[in-house]
């Protein structure tokens, strides 16, 4: 009996000691939501960083705007960073979720790419007089952003009186110019450009464009105009359920992430089609 005894502790004693690691590794990882470019390359820049403070960096990659967003709302997440706030507060109110943002990191300029268009092509006399197929994000922050893009490079006119900071729907386009603007979802918008006829242009954010392999600087017909607010305003940021702003995890990512390996990584690595929206401390 005093054997079984003895048997039994010993596996209870193993059990302990098993859960009380997997609880001691699960509160010091840090379990991050992100799309894979540019914000999960970003995020293993401060891998070690971060172990050198005891934390462990559990990067998660989605290729979607929703899922790092409901994952972070139900808690398989500690923090998601893939998105802007113009997107994160129009989310909120659509799908009833708690989540803020804690930092700026980076900013993503939009570009205008075409199916086999050139440069020389686009800027010709005419080109953008004659109707075009124009796909653009149907979500809707990102779908006015792409709006403002088109308006700015004359292809269509909005209403009077609306703003970046309103969520727009095509229906407010006063004038198209004989332009079909088609919202498509924002993943596949690179996609479905590769498989149109030669001429379609596309909308793209900045993310999806980079994981196409385009360059909003090399391969882009026109940039979204980072001057003013725009910087600002779709800047992309570090975010959390609401009520872990202060907690020892956020603060240990975001100080990591606001630092200078990520401000000189970001300069180096993306030529312009990523940029730093955080100044150093001098």
């Amino acid at each position: 009996m005093k054997k079984i005894l003895t048997a039994i502790l010993a596996v209870v004693l193993v059990l302990c000691v098993t859960f009380a690691l997997v609880a001691c590794d699960d509160s010091h990882t840090i379990t991050v939501g992100a799309s894979a470019t540019p914000h999960a390359e970003i995020l293993n820049i401060i891998k070690d960083k971060l172990a050198e403070q005891g934390w462990k960096l559990k990067i998660k990659t989605f290729d979607d705007y929703v899922t790092p967003n409901t994952a972070l709302q139900e808690g398989s997440l500690d923090a998601n960073y893939f998105q802007h706030t113009p997107y994160l507060e129009q989310f909120n109110k659509d799908y009833h979720t708690d989540i803020v943002a804690v930092g700026k990191i980076h900013y993503e300029p939009f570009g205008l790419y075409g199916k086999n268009v050139t440069k020389a092509q686009y800027g010709a006399d005419g080109f953008k007089s004659t109707g075009r197929k124009i796909l653009i994000p149907n979500d809707g922050s990102n779908l006015t952003r792409a709006l403002f893009v088109l308006q700015d490079e004359g292809f269509i006119t909005l209403r009077d009186g609306v703003k970046p900071t309103d969520t727009l729907t095509v229906q407010d386009i006063a004038q198209d110019n004989g332009n079909e603007i088609s919202p498509i979802d924002a993943p596949t918008v690179t996609v479905i450009l590769a498989e149109s006829q030669d001429g379609t242009l596309a909308v793209v954010n900045g993310n999806y464009a980079l994981q196409a392999g385009l360059n909003v600087v090399n391969d882009a017909l026109a940039v979204e105009k980072a001057d003013g607010d725009a910087g600002q305003l779709y800047a992309n940021v570090l975010a959390v359920k609401a009520g872990n702003e202060n907690s020892e995890k956020t603060k240990a990512l975001l100080n990591a992430l606001l630092s200078e390996e990520v401000y000189n990584f970001i300069n180096s690595q993306y030529n312009g089609a990523v940029l730093p929206v955080f100044t150093l401390d001098k």
